[in-house]
């Protein structure tokens, strides 16, 4: 486990489109039974707008957890996006975001891989940077315009949204970090090659032994080095590829589910992919009391997992009415057609 002092979060922000596609509709098109996206827990899907991307929600998102986070942006001495929906296959998304929320140039900056963990990556690489003085504050983004290819199950969930992290001193922060642990393996359960549209998965290898195997093993490893029982966390966040995922992990490791539904964004909004644990760990952070301690578990194919104890401050009470809650980016939207959407995604080509 790495031992982190003196560190934490202290801004965070999201953003959501405003559109959203049910998943009935979905299924209506391809010919799926409508049981399907029920028994999965996915009720309906954010979607991106036609000029919307990965760097362009990231930059709302950044810009909200600046705001809450009180800092002037030439402080921000590293920036991590998290992706796997880049604009651009050669050029970095972190150099715009910097650029636009005021953080260049003298900062680093980095996109970082590792399917739907990549953010959490930068997420650990920005409270160690910080913590051992290398840099004051870093800012960390998760963002994603999910793919799938249409007709697969996976169009159900894959969804759009961003969410991101300034981190800084505990003295400044909203959630101070106790530890972090990482578990992870060469699992083949998700993947896309160099050169193709879309993603595919190894259904037979999706829960079991990516998802569910490696969450348990970084969880199970952080409450053993910090000395933590499930009954010592108030909030629990995990990867949300669906809505029955993360309940399922939730009673696999003995947490009730009324410790995760605070966090529980995929019903509402689909899978965000990168995005999808540090949504659901914005809007704890947007409902949290004081002194409450929240376990993250992002997760991402391939396959790894981190898991995060943190303890919510009294900072967080204030900083909440500086931006845009996770909650207000659901209840602002505005329903698309099958036609719609595959207009706004760019699935019809024309020639």
């Amino acid at each position: 486990m790495a031992e982190l002092k003196g560190v934490g979060v202290i801004g965070w922000g999201a953003y959501i489109p405003r559109f959203r596609i049910r998943a009935e509709d979905i299924a209506k098109v391809w010919g799926w039974d409508p049981s399907v996206p029920k028994g999965l827990g996915l009720s309906e899907k954010s979607v991106a707008y036609i000029d919307e991307d990965s760097v362009s929600m990231g930059v709302e998102a950044a810009l909200n957890a600046v705001r809450r986070a009180g800092v002037e942006p030439s402080r921000i001495g590293a920036v991590f996006v998290g992706s796997e929906s880049k604009p651009y296959a050669v050029k970095p998304s972190a150099t715009i975001i910097a650029e636009a929320v005021g953080a260049t140039p003298h900062t680093m900056a980095s996109d970082l891989e590792f399917a739907c963990r990549a953010a959490s990556e930068g997420l650990r690489a920005a409270l160690g940077l910080v913590s051992s003085g290398q840099v004051e504050y870093a800012l960390v983004v998760a963002s994603d315009t999910a793919q799938a290819n249409p007709g697969d199950v996976l169009e159900f969930s894959a969804s759009s949204g961003a969410a991101a992290f300034v981190v800084g001193s505990a003295s400044d922060a909203v959630a101070v970090v106790e530890g972090v642990y990482t578990y992870v393996s060469d699992t083949p359960d998700f993947w896309r090659r160099d050169g193709s549209k879309y993603p595919r998965h190894g259904e037979g290898f999706t829960g079991e032994p990516a998802y569910f195997a490696h969450i348990e093993g970084a969880v199970k490893g952080l409450m053993e080095e910090l000395g933590l029982k499930p009954s010592d966390f108030d909030y629990v966040v995990f990867h949300q590829p669906n809505g029955k995922f993360p309940l399922k992990i939730a009673k696999r490791l003995g947490f009730p589910p009324e410790k995760v539904k605070t966090g529980l964004v995929t019903p509402l909004i689909g899978n965000t992919y990168n995005a999808s644990a540090l949504l659901g760990f914005a809007r704890v952070l947007d409902h949290a009391e004081p002194g409450a301690r929240v376990l993250v578990a992002p997760f991402g194919s391939g396959a790894g997992s981190d898991a995060y104890s943190f303890i919510v401050t009294e900072r967080v009470v204030e900083a909440r009415e500086r931006a845009p809650g996770v909650d207000d980016y659901i209840a602002s939207k505005a329903y698309v057609d099958y036609a719609l959407y595959a207009k706004y995604r760019g699935l019809i080509h024309r020639i």
